[in-house]
């Protein structure tokens, strides 16, 4: 499946979801699995209901460094509301949320190569670069968690 390691580590950090570290960010470790599990979904949700006929992509420099470079720099970007959770976070809710996710992210192997997601900032991504960015994304918050948890 794709994204699994990544997938299994996110899962690891649950018994931690409350734990913070103010130095390195404002959210706790559940914001952070929650708000990746959010992303990776929304965008694999977004690649099945597109519409591979409709693709169209232009130059992004910003999009090609971070495909290329496979890093995001933080405190740079604000998170969407549609990947902010405003509810409580909790152990239960959570397993229910990465097991949807997981259901999501099993239809993407199947899809089309022109399959795309609007990205906010980088424009479309057709769906290899949207499971790079995906990638990038989920390994970017990996590391707050790491940091936060050290």
């Amino acid at each position: 499946m794709l994204f699994e390691k990544q997938l299994t580590e996110l899962e690891s950090y649950i018994p931690q979801l409350e734990k913070q570290n103010s130095k390195i960010t404002h959210s706790n470790v559940g914001w952070q699995i929650d708000h990746s599990l959010r992303v990776m979904r929304g965008i694999c949700w977004q690649l099945e209901e597109s519409n591979p006929n409709n693709f169209n992509s232009k130059f992004n420099l910003q999009k090609t460094f971070i495909l290329l470079s496979g890093y995001i720099p933080r405190g740079k970007a604000k998170a969407p509301k549609s990947v902010q959770n405003e509810k409580e976070i909790t152990t239960e809710s959570i397993k229910e949320f990465t097991e949807k996710t997981k259901e999501q992210i099993s239809k993407v192997e199947k899809l089309d190569k022109n399959s795309h997601f609007p990205h906010p900032y980088f424009g479309n991504l057709n769906k290899k670069e949207a499971i790079r960015f995906i990638e990038i994304h989920t390994e970017h918050h990996l590391k707050i968690i790491r940091d936060m948890l050290r």
